[in-house]
Formats: C-alpha cells, sequence, structure tokens
C-alpha cells in the first residue's frame, strides 16, 4: 500500500487512476479547483480528509471512506463506483451516490438533495439524512436506525428493507415494488400511491391520504395517527390497533380496525371489507 498523508490536492484528476492508496489527515481544495481527484482508482482508503471539490469518486473500485467531511462544493461525489464502505463522514454535497452498487453507510450525516439514485444494494445504519429526492429508483435496499428528513424518499425502489426508522417525508414509496418497513414511524402525505407488494409491520403511519391505489398491500399491527381518505382503490389486508379518521373505496381485501370516524363508499367497484372492532390473523 502507497500511504500519503498531510497532503493538498486541488489539481484536476490529481490521485487519478491510483490503486492499493491510503490517503489520511489531506485536503481537496484549493485555487486550482480542480475536479475528480480519484476517478478511476481501485482499492482506496481516505481517512480524515476534507473534501471540497468536485466528483471526486467517480468510476471507482474498493472504496473506502471515514472521518471524512464532504462539503456543499464536492457536488456529485460518488458515480459508477462499486464496493463502498463509508463511515462516521459528513456528505453535504448535492448528487451524492448515484449509479453505484454494493454500498454500506454507516453513522454518517446527510445532507443531499439528491441521493441515492439508481444503486443496486446499499445497507445504510445509524445515520441521519436531509434530502428531497432520496434514494430513486434504487434496488436491494437495507435501513436500520435511519432518521430521515424531506420530501419525494423512495420513489421506484425495489426489493428494501427498513427497521427501527424514521421518515418525515411526503410521497414516500411511490411506485415501489417488494418492500418492508418494521418497528417504524412514516409521517408525511400520500404515502406509498401506487406501490405493489408492500408491508407495514408493527409501524407508525401519520398524515393525510395514505396507501392509495396500492396492489398487494399489507398492514400487521400498525397504528395510524391523523390518516384520512386511506386505502382508496387498495388492495390490502390490514390489521390496525388505532382509531381511522376516514376509509375511502377500498378496492378488495379486509380492514380490521377498532373505530373509524368515516366510511366512504361512493363508487360500486369499492368491494373491500371493513371490520370494526375486531381483529383477523395476520
Amino acid at each position: 500500500m502507497e500511504y500519503i498523508r498531510n497532503k493538498q490536492f486541488d489539481e484536476e484528476r490529481a490521485l487519478y487512476g491510483k490503486e492499493d492508496i491510503v490517503v489520511e489527515d489531506c485536503s481537496l481544495d484549493g485555487p486550482a479547483d480542480g475536479e475528480s481527484a480519484f476517478k478511476e482508482a481501485k482499492n482506496v482508503t481516505v481517512r480524515n480528509t476534507f473534501l471540497n471539490l468536485r466528483y471526486p469518486f467517480w468510476h471507482d473500485e474498493v472504496l473506502k471512506i471515514e472521518d471524512c467531511e464532504m462539503t456543499e462544493n464536492c457536488r456529485a461525489s460518488l458515480w459508477y463506483s462499486n464496493h463502498i464502505e463509508i463511515e462516521n463522514t459528513k456528505m453535504h454535497g448535492i448528487k451524492a451516490v448515484r449509479e453505484c452498487s454494493d454500498v454500506t453507510v454507516r453513522n454518517c450525516d446527510i445532507v443531499s438533495p439528491e441521493f441515492g439514485w439508481s444503486v443496486d444494494g446499499i445497507t445504510m445504519e445509524d445515520s441521519k439524512v436531509d434530502s428531497v429526492y432520496f434514494m430513486m429508483r434504487s434496488k436491494n435496499i437495507t435501513f436500520k436506525n435511519v432518521d430521515f428528513t424531506g420530501k419525494y424518499s423512495f420513489q421506484y425502489i425495489e426489493n428494501a428493507v427498513f427497521e427501527n426508522c424514521i421518515f418525515d417525508t411526503k410521497d414516500a414509496f411511490w411506485h415501489g415494488k417488494d418492500i418492508v418497513v418494521k418497528d417504524s414511524v412514516v409521517k408525511g402525505e400520500y404515502l406509498a400511491w401506487y406501490s405493489n407488494n408492500l408491508t407495514f409491520i408493527n409501524c407508525k403511519i401519520i398524515g393525510t391520504q395514505p396507501l392509495c391505489y396500492c396492489e398487494n398491500l399489507k398492514l400487521i399491527h400498525c397504528e395510524m395517527i391523523d390518516t384520512d381518505l386511506a386505502f382508496e382503490k387498495s388492495q390490502v389486508q390490514a390489521t390496525i390497533c388505532s382509531h381511522v379518521d376516514s376509509i375511502k373505496n377500498p378496492l378488495e381485501g379486509i380492514i380490521c380496525v377498532p373505530s373509524v370516524g368515516e366510511i366512504i363508499r361512493d363508487e360500486a367497484w369499492a368491494k373491500g371489507s371493513i371490520v370494526i372492532g375486531h381483529e383477523i390473523n395476520s
């Protein structure tokens, strides 16, 4: 391994194509304002380094980033890269982690309006995220203990498991497929419209007009708070352990709920059953 310590890099492609290197206590910053510092690199570890320039990690293979800071100027930091580990790092640039695969993120602080697009295989744990279009069109996702704030999250995702998370969001999981959410809080408007094979287990769901136009939707022992006009045109099997403000025109299935403020049935095709004060086996 080649060790590079206490250096500043600001030129274009400063470490282009490097292999088997460890970069520690360095900075990507300076008047030359160069881009793509680690492009086409392989087997790279970057520790305790300040990244203030654009596109540092493109087309990289086997990349470990630890205890680093990526500023707002570190735009599009990771694209087209594979086998990535990121830990204890601030990621504050837009368009981070796109078209990547086999990504692990642990204990990170992420502020990135367009994070995680078209990623195949990402695990995120013990992290806090502020984003807008978050994880768009990604697949094979595992999240645990993630606190997310922002709009339009997890749209068009596939094959995902979320556990012990808090999501304060809007239009989450739209068009998502094969998703399980466990022991989590999901707050926001218009949750999971047009999703297919989505399951919530022991979750708290908060906000208006959730879970409409869904196929193969399941809720197992979930709370629904301030949820009105729920389940419109959805295929649903649900056991709910809280009051629901209103349910509108479920397409088919069975919804078991302790109490409902209003049941709206004004379409002939709405054949879903609503059982009040009873539970079914999930």
